[in-house]
């Protein structure tokens, strides 16, 4: 029996992107939205791929105190630029600078993954990173892009799949990742998830 078909699972992420990525994959899941304030999360002084790792636990922990008997799983996707972490824009004007900042040089994009079940202890989390290769963006380019409004709600101020041959050279690493959710780092880990199961059954 695969992961896919053995687990349910709840998601913890309201994001229309890993829903779909999950759906397409054939998982069984449901939805429920953590409610957690990212900002009480500072990002200064901590590696981007630990600070995508903590917030997708701090979802999926949120969301797993409701549900203790539940396998859920959070993840939480953010934009290393030289070392600065990069998360949703605010409003237009950080848009804009986020998105002129991003598309003059390459880029990473990191995506955190936690599985959590309380009942019986079990906490994995880790991370997947790609390299972003940006094309140069025009002026007019970039108004078109604020003005599209596509940007709310992204880490970085796009999203690949909307984008992507508009906005990239090339990629380096997990397409998925990219878009929110490194399907082939899920796998893995619930192969670890299911590892540590067995003895308990």
């Amino acid at each position: 029996m695969s992961e896919k078909s053995q687990y349910s699972f709840i998601l913890a992420s309201a994001s229309p992107r890993r829903k779909k990525l999950l759906a397409e994959a054939g998982y069984k899941f449901t939805v429920v939205r953590p409610d957690i304030d990212e900002s009480a999360f500072p990002a200064k002084g901590i590696k981007p791929c630990e600070y995508a790792e903590r917030l997708a636990l701090a979802k999926a922990k949120n969301v797993a105190e409701k549900y203790p008997d539940s396998l859920v799983i959070g993840a939480d996707t953010v934009v290393d630029f030289d070392g600065e972490i990069i998360g949703k824009p605010a409003d237009v004007k950080e848009a804009e600078q986020i998105t002129k900042k991003l598309f003059s040089r390459p880029h990473k994009v990191i995506t955190g993954i936690a599985i959590v079940r309380l009942s019986n202890g079990i906490e994995l989390s880790e991370s997947d990173t790609t390299t972003i290769y940006p094309k140069r963006l025009t002026s007019e380019q970039i108004d078109e892009h604020i003005k599209s409004e596509t940007w709310r709600d992204k880490a970085g101020a796009y999203a690949i799949q909307e984008n992507g041959d508009e906005f990239i050279e090339r990629i380096q690493g997990s397409l998925t990742n990219v878009m929110g959710l490194p399907m082939e780092l899920l796998e893995q880990l619930l192969k670890r998830f299911i590892k540590k199961e067995i003895p308990s059954q």
